[in-house]
């Protein structure tokens, strides 16, 4: 795994205000295995290619984001298994090990993926859970220091209605209440093209990072993502672009 840090793409690259700032490029190897605790690569094997290549995406987002103030961030991607998880929990990973304190939220109610990479202490309730309860809030719903500094709201399962939990001002809500409380809040979203999902936590979020992958993500879907984001008021702080 490689990383370039520069301008987005020519291939991928659109034209006004919906460009993103950068592009970061992660090779993983083929038989990457993206459904176990090995994909957390800045866990098991910190010395690789791919962990620099999550570091170096680190201090992109130090540098770019978490020291001008902004507090959380949405991991969004134009379709599904592109990497938006693997990149989602291996980047608070990576954040947390240099001493913030973050909370990781596996917002994807449609089909949950950080318990396959960061299998959850204890069983519990989620976002799913804190979002029907009234009033919404994170309350008893976060496993704390599932690794040092670094605690997790699992999805709590599928929900019957996500959109509906996501669209309700409980959502914003719970939000407020974990950027006072966490340095950094990264937040793992479904893909665009099933649903309206990711739209409405970067709204809410204010700020994204699009996730693709060569020779699977399609141009057309990452532009019109772009647009849609810029469109709802989420600025979109760059992009990453899994080659594997």
């Amino acid at each position: 795994m490689t990383v370039t840090t520069e301008s987005a793409p020519d291939r991928a690259r659109t034209k006004g205000p919906a460009a993103p700032e950068s592009r970061l490029t992660l090779r993983p190897a083929a038989d990457e295995p993206q459904a176990s605790s090995a994909a957390v690569v800045m866990l098991s094997d910190p010395p690789g290619a791919r962990a620099e290549a999550i570091r170096a995406l680190r201090t992109h987002i130090m540098a770019q984001h978490v020291h001008a103030g902004r507090r959380a961030l949405a991991i969004c991607a134009a379709s599904q298994d592109v990497g938006c998880t693997f990149v989602a929990v291996n980047l608070a990973v990576a954040l947390s090990q240099i001493g913030l304190g973050v909370l990781l939220i596996d917002a994807n109610l449609r089909r949950p993926g950080v318990d396959a990479m960061l299998p959850a202490p204890r069983p519990g309730e989620g976002l799913g859970q804190a979002l029907a309860a009234q009033p919404a809030n994170a309350g008893g719903y976060i496993q704390h220091d599932v690794l040092p500094g670094l605690s997790v709201m699992y999805s709590g399962g599928v929900a019957r209605n996500p959109q509906e939990l996501l669209a309700g001002d409980g959502f914003r809500t719970l939000i407020d209440g974990c950027l006072r409380d966490f340095d950094v809040t990264i937040v793992d979203t479904p893909a665009a093209n099933t649903c309206s999902d990711a739209r409405r936590i970067s709204t809410v979020i204010g700020y994204s990072l699009i996730v693709a992958r060569k020779d699977k993500s399609l141009i057309e879907d990452i532009k019109t993502l772009i647009g849609e984001l810029v469109v709802d008021h989420a600025r979109v702080v760059g992009t990453v672009l899994n080659e594997a």
